[in-house]
């Protein structure tokens, strides 16, 4: 069974998420991980983990800024969302996105964002796309927007 787990520095699973972050096949996975021993987060900003058992399978965050330029006003966003490839095709992305939806809104959000090149994937998830946006790094990223729940 596969739970989602919201956390902070010093949960059980911090350091197991870190691990997968630092290993995983996605180049941005060792920049989360640096951001976590770093403990660069907000106080209400959160990593979600997907653990199946004990083992972590999956992460994504909770932050109040991203890629963006902050002048844009966009808060907060769902990122680094990634599944373990040996556990992809069970939904986790989409639990791990309720999950971060559902905390966005006990914090009063009412919405949440989500920078992406993919197409066609955060549709699926309740996202629209509000259009293509500059990012801090100087490319192109699209940007997507859904109601919490």
């Amino acid at each position: 069974m596969t739970h989602i787990h919201i956390m902070q520095k010093c949960d059980i699973y911090w350091d197991k998420t870190a691990a997968l972050a630092e290993s995983c096949s996605w180049r941005a996975g060792p920049m989360l991980a640096e951001k976590m021993r770093r403990n660069d987060f907000s106080d209400t900003e959160r990593v979600a983990a997907a653990v199946e058992g004990t083992e972590v399978v999956g992460f994504c965050t909770f932050a109040l800024t991203d890629e963006i330029p902050a002048e844009y006003g966009f808060t907060p966003f769902c990122g680094f969302v990634f599944v373990d490839e040996g556990h992809r095709g069970k939904r986790l992305s989409e639990k791990m996105i309720d999950a971060v939806s559902d905390y966005a809104a006990s914090l009063g959000y009412e919405k949440l964002y989500i920078m992406s090149g993919e197409t066609g994937l955060y549709e699926k998830y309740g996202f629209t796309r509000l259009g293509d946006y500059m990012t801090i790094y100087g490319t192109t990223d699209g940007l997507f927007m859904r109601p919490v729940k």
